[in-house]
C-alpha cells in the first residue's frame, strides 16, 4: 500500500519549497542517464512493499547542492586534485596543520553555511512526517537534513555547525567560533580560492600566513575542533549501538548517494544483509554494497526520488 502525505496542503507546500530552491550549478554531480520507466517501477515497488525503511545517505545528496565530494568519477576531489583530507591524528599533533585547517575552513564557511537543502532533503523530511521513513542515517556533516526539517536523524560523522574543545569538552556553535576567529584576525582576508569538500577551500601557504587560531574561551587554552569525525577517528560506540537497533527495527534499507567506501556507513549495509532485509541502493557508479543489494539503480537521486508516488492508496 502506498503511504499518503498527511494533507493536500502539505503536498502543495512541499512542491512550493522544491520550486523555489536555489540549487548551485551541478558542477560536482557525475554524469548519469535519466531513470527508465522500469527503474522507476522497481524503486516504487520497493517502497510499496516496505513501510518501515531505514535511509542511509551520503555525499551524492550534497553534490546536488553544489558541495563537492571525494570519490565521484571525474568530478570528485580525488579525481581532480592530489587531495588528502585532514586526518584526526594530524589535527591533534600539529599546530601548523590545525592553523592550515582553520584558515581554509574559516574562508569557506560563509559560502558553505549558506548552502540550501536540495529537493531530496525536503522529500525525505516529508516522508518522515508520513511515517514512511523509520530513521535517517547521514554520513554528511553539512546539516542539510536538519535544515530541511528531518528529526528522526543521526548525523553519523557529526556536524560542522558545532565546535568542541578537546580539553574541557565545551561546545559552541560554529557561527560563534567563526566570530571569535574574525575578532582575532581583523585584517586577514582572502578572496581568491577554490572550494573543496566539507566547507574546506584551497589556500596557498602565503595566503595562510599571519592567520591565528583562537583557543577555547572556556578553559582558555584548549584546542578547538569541529564536532565531526575526521578520517582516522571512530564513531562513538553508543552511536553505533543505537543505529544497530534501528537496523533491527526497520523492514528494509534504502541507500541514497553513497559509494559506501567508508566502513562507518557500510557496516549498516552488512548488518541489514545479515538479517536478510531488502536493500535498495540509488547511486551514480558502483558501491561497496552492490553485492548485498536487492535493487541497485545507477541514477541520480534528484532524478528519481521526486517521481516516487506517495499520494495514492
Amino acid at each position: 500500500m502506498l503511504l499518503k502525505l498527511s494533507t493536500a496542503s502539505n503536498r502543495l507546500a512541499l512542491n512550493c519549497i522544491i520550486r523555489r530552491l536555489h540549487i548551485e550549478p551541478k558542477l560536482y554531480v557525475p554524469e548519469a542517464t535519466k531513470p527508465s520507466a522500469n527503474q522507476i517501477r522497481l524503486l516504487q515497488n520497493f517502497i510499496n512493499t516496505n513501510s518501515k525503511i531505514l535511509v542511509l545517505t551520503g555525499a551524492g545528496l550534497s553534490t546536488e547542492c553544489g558541495i563537492p565530494d571525494y570519490r565521484s568519477e571525474k568530478v570528485g576531489l580525488y579525481a581532480r586534485k592530489n587531495y588528502k583530507p585532514m586526518q584526526y591524528q594530524d589535527f591533534i599533533r600539529s599546530s601548523n596543520l590545525r592553523k592550515r585547517y582553520w584558515a581554509r575552513s574559516y574562508a569557506g564557511w560563509p559560502r558553505y553555511s549558506q548552502t540550501k537543502p536540495s529537493q531530496n532533503h525536503y522529500i525525505l523530511a516529508n516522508w518522515e512526517q508520513t511515517g514512511f521513513v523509520h530513521w535517517v542515517i547521514t554520513q554528511n556533516v553539512d546539516h542539510l537534513h536538519s535544515k530541511a526539517g528531518s528529526q528522526k536523524l543521526t548525523e553519523l560523522h557529526g556536524s560542522l555547525y558545532e565546535t568542541r574543545c578537546l580539553s574541557c569538552n565545551s561546545v559552541i556553535t560554529r557561527n560563534e567560533y567563526q566570530r571569535r576567529i574574525a575578532s582575532l584576525n581583523p585584517t586577514w582576508n582572502v578572496r581568491d580560492f577554490e572550494i573543496a569538500t566539507d566547507g574546506d577551500v584551497f589556500l596557498t601557504d602565503e595566503q595562510i600566513k599571519g592567520f591565528q587560531v583562537p583557543p577555547c574561551s572556556n578553559c582558555r587554552d584548549g584546542v578547538m575542533m569541529p564536532k565531526i569525525i575526521f578520517f582516522g577517528d571512530n564513531v562513538e560506540k553508543a552511536t553505533v549501538e543505537f543505529l544497530r537497533k534501528k537496523v533491527d527495527e526497520c523492514d528494509s534499507l534504502l541507500v541514497l548517494g553513497s559509494s559506501l567506501q567508508v566502513f562507518s556507513g557500510y557496516r549498516f549495509v552488512l548488518a541489514a544483509a545479515e538479517l536478510k532485509k531488502p536493500i535498495a541502493i540509488v547511486n551514480i557508479g558502483e558501491t561497496r554494497g552492490d553485492k548485498h543489494a536487492t535493487l541497485k539503480l545507477n541514477v541520480k537521486c534528484g532524478d528519481i526520488l521526486p517521481v516516487m508516488d506517495f499520494t495514492n492508496s
